[in-house]
């Protein structure tokens, strides 16, 4: 995919650069040989409602060859058992929360479009369910306990944002360097740039 506001650039140009070191790229490395169709923690069931929730939350440009396997990386982190280092106590840990919060979205879509799961939805379908559970609406007996709108900013939303601007195809797309070992930034200051960093193109500053 062209990135019309960074027209060129590619973080992974800097892979020999003072702007990154082996460890750098040794994590940048992993992240990049991620297989977008495995999952090591989600069953063979629970799977496509993740693939389906994270496709709405974050929808990825048609022409992009390489998707960021946001999917994926959540269930990486699920199966590492990987927290925040801290957790919001209105929620279980971050294994728990998961589980019963897909379980509870296949039973809310169930509950509401004659049986038929999450990911056998309609875009527009999916949306309507997810925003009731932004909203605190979802009445299917499956949520149980589970806090509804905490899960979906808390847990959900961090989860899925946090996996895919980990990844160097979102930083093309903004126009990130990546970690800053051990080069670090030198300009900090409000439009200021290194020169190391991506140009942004003068049309994307208009408007």
């Amino acid at each position: 995919m062209r990135n019309n506001r960074y027209p060129g650039y590619d973080v992974l140009a800097k892979r020999h650069s003072p702007s990154w070191n082996d460890q750098t790229r040794a994590v940048i490395d992993e992240r990049l040989a991620i297989d977008p169709a495995a999952h090591r923690y989600l069953t063979d069931a629970e799977w496509p409602t993740l693939l389906a929730v994270c496709a709405r939350i974050i929808p990825q440009p048609a022409d992009r060859a390489a998707p960021v396997p946001i999917a994926a990386l959540v269930d990486v982190k699920l199966f590492e058992n990987r927290g925040d280092g801290y957790r919001d106590a209105r929620l279980p840990p971050i294994r728990e929360a998961w589980r019963r919060a897909l379980a509870a979205l296949d039973a809310e879509s169930r509950q509401r479009h004659g049986g038929a799961r999450f990911h056998e939805l309609e875009p527009p379908a999916q949306d309507d369910l997810l925003q009731a559970v932004q909203d605190g609406k979802g009445s299917a007996s499956a949520w149980g306990d589970l806090n509804q709108q905490v899960f979906f900013t808390k847990r959900l939303l961090h989860d899925i944002v946090t996996a895919y601007y980990a990844h160097p195809t979102s930083w093309n797309e903004i126009g990130f360097g990546g970690p800053a070992a051990p080069r670090g930034y030198v300009r900090m200051g409000f439009d200021k740039r290194d020169p190391w960093e991506a140009t942004e193109a003068e049309d994307a500053r208009v408007g």
